[in-house]
């Protein structure tokens, strides 16, 4: 028994002798005998009840369950400071340019047993970092959370499983990038690839995380492979949510082609049920209106316990003029091809198992439609490549020189006081990520 129910059963035992003192002076003996031994059968009762209480919390213990059980609570910080001589948005050219971003993020998810979870995702930054200074098709810092520092909810659902974890459905306020076009290392701007191009591919037009229903079904008897679906609000406003419907299917195929090394071969088709002009016809009323819709793959492979590949590749319809797909400057623009490669190198080679080294190379290719939209206009391929290395201090500090070079940012097409500002662009940073 605790010390805290000894406690009670103590001060029971004094009230009552108490009260058992005062009825002997007042009753006959008859009647006193039959009073205390009502009292003693309670007593008696009250033992066993907090016995048994006393076994199930010892029970609860040794199982290692707690009324925290299941509660998970994760909290983290992002820091990137960037700089440049090539800002091409600059009025002077070769313009110095330092800027810094942050963001937070806090986690909180409860497991409830073996059938289900909450989670919801709060997150809060400030500063574009350099990003307001380029005109680029993808730009590089995915981390900028330019809000002002207002918090923001994020992400709140609940998922549900059935038939032993082989269906999952989750639905609530979700973040679609989370559940397309997924990467096992070019998915995280907070640890791994800064670049926009690099996080996802810049032809999804995912909307904001919104209203939204997902399903995933893993045949348990056909462990390599995957389907998923999401029906999302693609709007954004949480009105007529069926109107403006964003709707995604992924087939994840994950073969064992080396032992004991993971792979992942996505495949997936998108389509926004919103009705946008087209570049030939932008300016005009009776414009045929027209559907967004793409598709794409995302493959990364281990080669080695210490070594991945990754790729992705994303296409858009190229006909949709979309307003709301702007560059920081403002202007207008559409990407029908991206393409990206890259490769993870863990520290372990070089001593440093918590370490480890990316880059990559990718394209952002404008749509034809889009260039023959425009009067001069060039529309070449935007190239960009990115190098970081990510340097544990320790359990709870990561370090990470990053560098990015692009070439014919905004397609070459960015032009300030009647000069083409189609020079390379060459960003160098630095992103600290705390974890608490």
């Amino acid at each position: 028994m605790s010390k805290y129910l000894r406690r009670k059963v103590v001060i029971s035992l004094f009230v009552l002798a108490i009260f058992g003192t005062a009825k002997i002076c007042s009753a006959g003996d008859g009647l006193i005998r039959a009073e205390i031994a009502e009292l003693k059968t309670r007593i008696t009762q009250l033992e066993e009840k907090l016995a048994q209480q006393d076994e199930k919390v010892t029970e609860l213990k040794e199982k290692g369950i707690s009324p925290w059980e299941g509660l998970n609570i994760g909290a983290g910080a992002t820091f990137v400071v960037q700089g440049t001589v090539d800002a091409n948005r600059s009025t002077n050219p070769k313009e110095d340019v330092t800027d810094g971003s942050y963001s937070v993020d806090l986690e909180i998810e409860k497991e409830f047993g073996d059938f289900g979870l909450g989670f919801v995702h709060l997150e809060t930054g400030d500063g574009a970092g350099v990003e307001d200074e380029l005109e680029l098709f993808s730009n590089v810092n995915r981390d900028a959370d330019d809000s002002g520092n207002s918090v923001s909810l994020t992400e709140a659902w609940y998922e549900h499983y059935f038939l032993d974890n082989q269906l999952t459905l989750t639905a609530g306020k979700i973040d679609s990038t989370c559940y397309l076009d997924q990467n096992e290392i070019a998915n995280d701007e907070t640890t791994q690839f800064l670049g926009r191009i690099f996080r996802n591919a810049p032809t999804i037009d995912f909307p904001d995380n919104n209203a939204g229903l997902r399903a995933l079904i893993a045949p348990a008897s056909i462990s390599w492979l995957e389907l998923e679906a999401q029906v999302m609000d693609g709007a954004g406003d949480w009105e007529d949510i069926f109107d403006n419907i964003f709707t995604t299917y992924q087939l994840n195929i994950k073969p064992q082609i080396f032992a004991d090394l993971s792979g992942n071969y996505r495949a997936y088709g998108w389509y926004k049920h919103t009705n946008y002009s087209n570049w030939a016809e932008i300016d005009n009323e009776t414009s045929q209106f027209k559907h967004k819709y793409g598709f794409g793959l995302s493959c990364d492979q281990q080669l080695a316990d210490n070594f991945t590949l990754f790729t992705r590749y994303g296409w858009c319809n190229p006909d949709v003029y979309d307003s709301g797909i702007t560059s920081s400057s403002g202007a207008n623009y559409s990407l029908e091809h991206t393409w990206s490669v890259g490769a993870q190198l863990n520290g372990e080679v070089w001593g440093r198992e918590q370490d480890y080294l990316g880059l990559a190379l990718g394209m952002a290719v404008p749509s034809d439609k889009y260039k023959e939209a425009g009067a001069n206009r060039k529309a070449d391929n935007e190239g960009h490549f990115e190098l970081y290395y990510a340097w544990q201090v320790n359990d709870h500090l990561t370090l990470s020189p990053d560098l990015h070079i692009i070439w014919n940012p905004f397609g070459s097409d960015y032009i300030v006081n009647n000069e083409r500002r189609d020079d390379a662009i060459t960003v160098i940073g630095c992103r600290g990520q705390v974890d608490f």
